[in-house]
């Protein structure tokens, strides 16, 4: 039997070596340790820790760390733990620490510091985000960019075949003997891309499900960026999964300097779930940069216009979160063709509606996205005469700002 009981303080202090891995920080100072109780008697330590949810995966590590630590203090006898649920305000403040904390330990990638890096993202699947990804990026392309496209929903990768990229990427070594991923290239115009999909990884089939549950999604992303050589770049493209899921919030953790473009279609519906991803950004300290409306009206060939799927859901969204409204795509059976054959309406009919739309939705996302309140902005540049055509891309891999 012990001769002294331990001090709580002394619990605690071991309490902060244990981390918590999905959030990168310890229980302590996450707010996880909600009772320490230690019996003067026998040296007994009863330790309660709030979990972010009751199912956690992690617990049993959790608990194996507290029993370790705890136990190796003097004056311990046994070490019991027992786990409870936080609040959702407790919840809400333990991710809003998480999230702060990461922008100071993002993943060390092989993507250049002067790529920028933007994430399309969407409140709900059917709003046409990869392709407007897809789309984005050829005529990035075509303005003599090289442009990254890494597709991060996993379960329902589409890029591959949007962008027209075959084959399966293989594994390079880097100067130090490092095993990577090259990503697959596709040269558009003067430019090139760099595609990894779920789709590109030996073994994975088209219409083969991925059932992985949250923790594998976020490794794989991991894996995205940590593991393949993309090189220089202008531009990292980043097809989102759609939602406000585990690799939403684990894209903050690992890429604190991605900036976010919301698409939405013009139904209120829409508008609503797309103001959730927006929300769920900003609470990871992510930069939303602006919306683009798809599927807006369609234009017949005598300049008629349809809203089939209504009107103004864009332009309320941009509203609605202080952001610009960077383009809206007609609804043009152009984008679903070209998707199919795997050369983007942006190439294979660059005079159609939506292609012009994509041409322009480019022109606002050359320039930095600064907080303004419309794209109108670049129209006062042109009418300045401070605007040229076309950014000039650079040795270094940024490009020319030609405001400045």
């Amino acid at each position: 039997m012990p001769g002294n009981p331990v001090a709580e303080e002394a619990v605690r202090n071991v309490l902060l070596g244990v981390m918590d891995p999905e959030l990168g920080d310890n229980i302590v100072d996450l707010g996880m340790v909600q009772r320490i109780e230690i019996d003067p008697r026998g040296g007994d330590v009863d330790v309660t820790i709030a979990l972010t949810t009751a199912g956690c995966p992690l617990r049993a590590q959790i608990m194996k760390d507290i029993k370790l630590r705890v136990a190796s203090l003097p004056g311990v006898a046994e070490v019991r733990v027992h786990f409870g649920e936080m609040t959702t305000e407790q919840k809400k403040n333990v991710m809003a620490r998480a999230r702060f904390k990461a922008r100071d330990n993002a993943l060390d990638t092989d993507i250049p510091a002067t790529t920028r890096i933007v994430a399309i993202a969407s409140g709900k699947g059917g709003v046409g985000k990869s392709s407007v990804t897809a789309n984005l990026a050829a005529q990035l392309a075509q303005r003599g960019l090289t442009v990254g496209v890494l597709d991060a929903d996993i379960g329902g990768f589409s890029i591959p075949r949007m962008l027209g990229v075959e084959g399966r990427v293989r594994g390079v070594k880097d100067e130090t003997g490092r095993a990577r991923f090259a990503p697959l290239e596709k040269p558009i115009g003067p430019g090139l891309l760099k595609v990894m999909s779920m789709g590109s990884i030996e073994g994975t089939g088209e219409d083969q499900a991925i059932m992985w549950r949250g923790f594998m999604l976020n490794r794989a992303v991991q894996h995205f960026l940590e593991d393949v050589r993309w090189g220089d770049m202008h531009y990292l493209l980043i097809d989102m999964p759609p939602g406000t899921a585990d690799i939403q919030m684990g894209l903050a953790r690992m890429l604190p300097r991605t900036e976010v473009v919301i698409v939405t279609t013009p139904t209120l519906a829409a508008q609503q779930v797309a103001a959730r991803a927006a929300d769920m950004a900003r609470k990871g300290y992510l930069r939303v940069a602006g919306v683009v409306e798809n599927m807006s009206a369609s234009v017949a060939p005598d300049g008629t216009r349809y809203a089939v799927f209504g009107s103004g859901g864009g332009e309320r969204l941009a509203e609605q979160l202080g952001v610009p409204l960077l383009g809206s795509i007609p609804l043009d059976p152009a984008v679903a063709a070209g998707g199919d054959a795997g050369e983007p309406a942006a190439v294979a009919a660059p005079h159609s509606p939506a292609a012009q739309a994509f041409a322009a939705l480019a022109e606002c996302i050359v320039i930095p996205l600064v907080e303004m309140v419309t794209c109108t902005a670049r129209q006062f540049f042109k009418a300045a005469g401070l605007l040229n055509p076309m950014p000039e891309p650079q040795a270094h891999g940024g490009y020319r700002d030609p405001t400045n």
